[in-house]
């Protein structure tokens, strides 16, 4: 049987690895961690982080010695971001739905089996507690934005993606089972619209909305609002706020054939 072939530069995907783990701390790390986690011996982890400073994509912090991402890393985020056709479209519809309702607004994009932020519109109301930012990546079960994308797969593949993914508790009402989601997906694509119902972040309700055409997934969008702040007139409005604005960004990308 003839062997795989093996990646070129597989050292890229260890520091990648070492990244992502960094991205998905808010705090710096120390060396044993991120080789424990990373599944890296110290030594390893230490020439890659070595190398990472070098270049700005990591730094370290001189009084505890731990690790955080770099400054380097912003310039290719921002021009990524700028470049997104999805973002630039979406922007003066989304800004009309902040000033309407005054509720922050997060755009995402599919990247693998996670939701990315690439846009969030911030509200001038007063706001418990949202850990949202652009460049966050979420997993799909567990976010509005998500599980509006995962209403318009096939079957096939929301059954592969269950397969894959396991349905970790991020709050005490995550869905952690796959059939209680399959059901609540299809909620999703009878309504036209999913609920995060403080499943991604205690205390944080969401509605999304996906943005799909001729089975082309170009993202999601939500509006996030503090629990304690939703009501059904609150919820209603949102919902009828949400499926204009989808109306009216997907008619603009009808009219400009853009892919990405």
């Amino acid at each position: 049987m003839e062997n795989a072939k093996q990646p070129y530069g597989t050292v890229l995907i260890k520091a990648s690895s070492i990244l992502d783990f960094l991205s998905a701390k808010k705090e710096p790390q120390a060396l044993n961690v991120i080789a424990q986690e990373t599944g890296l011996t110290s030594s390893t982890a230490l020439k890659i982080l070595d190398t990472l400073l070098l270049i700005g994509y990591v730094k370290k912090h001189p009084e505890t010695k731990k690790f955080g991402l770099g400054s380097a890393l912003i310039k290719y985020a921002n021009k990524y971001l700028a470049d997104l056709d999805i973002s630039k479209i979406s922007y003066p519809y989304l800004k009309d739905l902040q000033n309407s309702l005054d509720e922050t607004i997060h755009l995402g994009i599919l990247e693998g089996d996670e939701i990315l932020t690439v846009n969030k519109l911030e509200t001038k109301k007063p706001i418990v507690c949202l850990n949202s930012r652009i460049g966050l990546s979420k997993p799909l079960y567990c976010s509005a934005m998500g599980k509006a994308v995962l209403s318009e797969m096939a079957e096939s593949e929301k059954a592969a993606y269950l397969n894959r993914v396991e349905l970790k508790p991020i709050t005490e009402t995550t869905i952690t089972n796959p059939e209680n989601l399959l059901k609540q997906l299809e909620d999703v694509k009878r309504n036209g619209y999913a609920i995060d119902d403080s499943e991604g972040e205690k205390d944080v309700y969401c509605l999304g909305v996906s943005l799909v055409m001729n089975n082309q997934t170009y993202g999601a969008f939500s509006v996030s609002v503090p629990a304690y702040r939703i009501s059904p007139e609150v919820k209603d409005q949102i919902i009828q706020a949400i499926l204009k604005t989808k109306e009216n960004i997907q008619r603009e990308l009808q009219q400009n054939y853009v892919f990405i």
